[in-house]
């Protein structure tokens, strides 16, 4: 049990739930990180949590996790390779803490795929790049729907 101190329901609106974001390009940054054990015990993930900045879906989270520490040197390599991606991305190439990465802006590549357990649409990481100049469209992959490219993702 726990003592909830008098909390009203009747004075707080209720949280409406929310479904995935659509598939795009946004522009956000690192509000939080932390090292967690794998659920093994045999390694040790990343997992960041990601806050869009702009756009329809400001103030949105997303998070990626990296499992940076596993006997499978594969699983390893692709972490390496996609915290690679995000120190390029936030232009901070020799970090001595995850901390470090917080509040720069980068663009993140979203995608939608099924949950293992109920089949339920949920979003992912697919990529890190540079946040664009031009970027101030934030959403725009969203508004324009799923799978296209906005005008200032084009090249």
């Amino acid at each position: 049990m726990a003592n909830l101190n008098g909390f009203n329901a009747n004075e707080v609106d209720p949280n409406p739930g929310f479904d995935p974001i659509p598939a795009g390009k946004y522009v956000a940054i690192i509000v939080a990180s932390e090292m967690k054990p794998t659920r093994k015990g045999n390694g040790e993930y990343l997992k960041f949590e990601f806050d869009i900045l702009d756009g329809q879906y400001k103030g949105r989270k997303v998070w990626d996790q990296l499992t940076i520490k596993h006997p499978n040197p594969l699983t390893v390599d692709i972490a390496q390779g996609t915290l690679s991606a995000i120190c390029h991305a936030v232009g901070v190439m020799t970090p001595n803490d995850s901390a470090e990465l917080h509040n720069l802006p980068l663009m993140i590549t979203v995608g939608l795929e099924k949950r293992s357990d109920n089949g339920e649409l949920k979003n992912v990481i697919k990529g890190y790049s540079k946040r664009d100049a031009g970027s101030g469209a934030v959403g725009a992959a969203a508004a324009s729907g799923p799978g296209s490219t906005p005008p200032w993702a084009r090249k």
